[in-house]
């Protein structure tokens, strides 16, 4: 199970929030870069970005940012919030990003993902993020009545890449993840599952790793900046 590292952006830093709430942000490092070569120097696979901004406004907001990432580093990095079009989708592919995650417009334009999917075969992740069960859009802003389970469902034979599902009322509160509700989307589908919101400790990491169902993976961010997850001894204790 790859572990990632969260690079969550937000006016050019990198910040976590609480439950989604953009007025309830820590900023962790005014430099996302150094911080992306810090996870790098510790051994991860893989970073996580997330453009906050982007997400609510629907097209990219710190690329700077990212930009810095990726050319500092070699590591492959997938990015999601504010990608919401096929040209922003070969934007970012063309700046070195290995994965885009589409969030929103995999509720409002379901089509766009399975033409990106196929365009770009292994590049493209759907990004299901839910209270409840109930995915939100938007930067997590708008609820939708849309099941979670369903949603990952309906992309099984779109050839997306993997599925980062996200419990909202989990995220950045240190409480662990829904080992349940992740296992459940799991074994819904084949499509890899990425699981996000609450890994705090290298506990929640074998919780999620012996759920029954095997994950592709699990990202964390407070608890790396926190200090409550050490990511050299997590990717230690994580390798097979």
């Amino acid at each position: 199970m790859i572990l990632y590292p969260a690079i969550d952006l937000k006016d050019g830093k990198a910040v976590r929030l609480l439950r989604g709430d953009m007025d309830k942000a820590t900023v962790f490092n005014d430099d996302p870069a150094a911080q992306a070569l810090e996870f790098v120097a510790a051994g991860c696979e893989w970073l996580h970005l997330v453009d906050l901004n982007g997400a609510f406004a629907g097209q990219p907001v710190n690329a700077g940012a990212v930009e810095a990432i990726l050319g500092q580093t070699n590591t492959p990095a997938q990015l999601g919030g504010g990608i919401r079009d096929m040209a922003t989708i070969e934007m970012w592919l063309s700046k070195g990003l290995a994965r885009v995650i589409l969030g929103t417009v995999a509720v409002e334009n379901p089509d766009l993902v399975r033409e990106a999917a196929q365009t770009f075969p292994g590049k493209i992740a759907v990004g299901i993020d839910a209270r409840g069960g109930r995915v939100a859009t938007k930067g997590w802003a708008e609820e939708t009545d849309v099941d979670a389970v369903d949603l990952a469902r309906s992309f099984e034979d779109a050839g997306v890449a993997a599925i980062i599902y996200t419990d909202i009322n989990r995220d950045g509160a240190m409480q662990g993840p829904n080992v349940e509700a992740t296992a459940e989307l799991a074994r819904a589908v084949s499509i890899p599952v990425i699981a996000s919101g609450g890994v705090s400790s290298l506990a929640d990491l074998i919780a999620l790793r012996d759920c029954g169902v095997a994950l592709n993976g699990a990202i964390s961010g407070r608890a790396l900046y926190d200090g409550a997850l050490d990511l050299s001894e997590a990717l230690k204790a994580l390798k097979p």
